[in-house]
Order: C-alpha cells, then structure tokens, then sequence
C-alpha cells in the first residue's frame, strides 16, 4: 500500500474508521467507547467531521468534546487516566504511521497530542469542582 497525505475529508473518514476499530478492539479503553456510544455511524460522521476541521479549518463540527468528556469521566465513575489517553493517542499514531505520510498527517499527530492534554486538564478541572479531588493532604 502506497502512502499518501491527508488530502480530504474520504482520507479523513478512512483514519477515524481504521482508528476507532483499533480503540474499540482495545481491551483497557474499548469499554469507553462501546458502552456509551449507542448510534456508530452518526458518531463517525461526527468525528470525520471533528478531525475535518482541526486538519482543514472548515467549519463542520460543532460541539464541545472537553465537555463531553469530562461529562463522561463522571459517568464513569472518574476512572479515566493519563494512562487511558495515552492508549488512546499510541493507536492515533500507529493509525496515522500505518496509512498516511505527509505534512497534515505530522499536523493529526501534533493535534491529537494538544487535544489529549486539554481534554485530561479539563477531566482534572471538573474533577476538582465535583470535589473528587482532595484539595489538600495537610
């Protein structure tokens, strides 16, 4: 197979597909993913367009994924880590390294990179407003 950049949104839909069939065969995060989303193909379409626009500066998303995620760390019972982003981003790489070679793909690596920290920071933010963190071991 011959390796290309990101060029559209067909080459962006086949890197969110390819990736989330990696993370939902995950054993430690598929759970996350298989058990809250109930319609696949509409977050699909989501997602495409999500990655569409970080890559493309299109304006088809819309939406708040931090706040998505945070919401979904408190349903979880606060059990999302550092260590379950860091699956999360190792598969984006391998998916990205596996079908595509290029400048936007590098910009996909560095985006999800930059979108993994803000998302835990915002998880760890709403973590300490809940009050689930401890403000003070003294």
């Amino acid at each position: 197979m011959r390796k290309q950049d990101i060029e559209n949104r067909e080459d962006v839909s086949k890197l969110v597909h390819r990736f989330y069939e990696k993370v939902r065969a995950d054993a430690e995060i598929g759970h996350f993913f298989n058990t809250t989303i109930t319609d696949w193909p509409e977050h699909m379409e989501k997602l495409t367009d999500f990655w569409e626009t970080n890559l493309f500066f299109v304006q088809k998303y819309k939406g708040n994924p931090l706040l998505v995620h945070a919401e979904l760390d408190k349903e979880k019972g606060y059990s999302i880590t550092d260590y379950h982003f860091g699956i999360w981003l190792r598969h984006w790489i391998a998916t990205l390294d596996t079908y595509f070679i290029g400048p936007n793909a590098e910009k996909a690596k560095q985006r999800a990179r930059n979108i993994s920290v803000r998302m835990f920071i915002t998880i760890f933010e709403q973590r300490k407003r809940d009050g689930v963190l401890n403000q003070s071991k003294d």
